[in-house]
């Protein structure tokens, strides 16, 4: 049986569910929309910077330090309250519904389905909780014992040590095209969730499957 291994935020949950709670302070639902997206591309810009540099900082770090450049380059005041207000609402986003009906039915099947995150162990387990998937979930692996980021190659083995797999036994199901190469860089086999019909990095390698969502997954990869 194979083991699959889905990236949490921007696959299983949805990163842009933050938006509503930004639009509820700000009053403009497409000011927000952007703030969130910005929030989102700073995140990642400085977990990669940090794994480059050595220079450790959990993701939820990464998270309140993004949040605060991203409001400053929108020239937006919020107060530490308000921050405070949506970093926990960061804690509560939803799960996108196709990755609720998928886990449960890898569960019923008796797949083994890990989460496997940038974001600490204890954040993404109240996260996955609140959003009704943990319990689908064999278990969650976090990059946070090994300070250092996804797409370092040490915490994609990191992963097939905890979760007792091979690489070529092992599918990383993500919706980041940066991690999706870095698992294929560790020898794994992936499925790239497209949602917004991108195109890939240009890097000479494809997924092995490409979904424009989860529904789908589980005959794509044969199971």
């Amino acid at each position: 049986m194979v083991t699959l291994a889905f990236d949490v935020y921007g696959t299983l949950i949805n990163t842009q569910g933050i938006q509503y709670t930004l639009a509820e302070m700000l009053h403009d639902e497409q000011q927000a929309a952007a703030i969130s997206r910005r929030w989102r591309e700073k995140q990642l810009e400085y977990s990669f910077r940090r794994g480059l540099m050595e220079q450790y900082q959990p993701f939820s770090v990464c998270t309140r330090q993004a949040l605060s450049f991203a409001l400053s380059e929108a020239n937006v005041a919020l107060s530490d309250d308000q921050c405070d207000q949506l970093l926990m609402a960061y804690r509560h986003l939803p799960a996108f519904p196709d990755a609720v009906s998928l886990l449960q039915q890898l569960s019923s099947m008796g797949v083994d389905a890990f989460g496997f995150t940038n974001g600490e162990a204890a954040i993404a387990s109240e996260l996955l909780a609140n959003a009704g998937l943990i319990e689908d979930l064999k278990g969650i692996v976090s990059v946070d014992l090994l300070r250092t980021f996804k797409p370092a190659p040490r915490v994609y083995q990191h992963f097939l040590e905890t979760a007792d797999s091979s690489a070529d036994n092992t599918w990383l199901i993500s919706g980041n095209p940066f991690d999706i190469l870095g698992a294929r860089h560790a020898g794994w086999r992936t499925a790239w969730v497209n949602r917004t019909d991108a195109p890939f990095d240009p890097w000479g390698e494809a997924p092995d499957v490409t979904v424009p969502s989860l529904t789908d997954l589980a005959g794509k990869l044969g199971l």
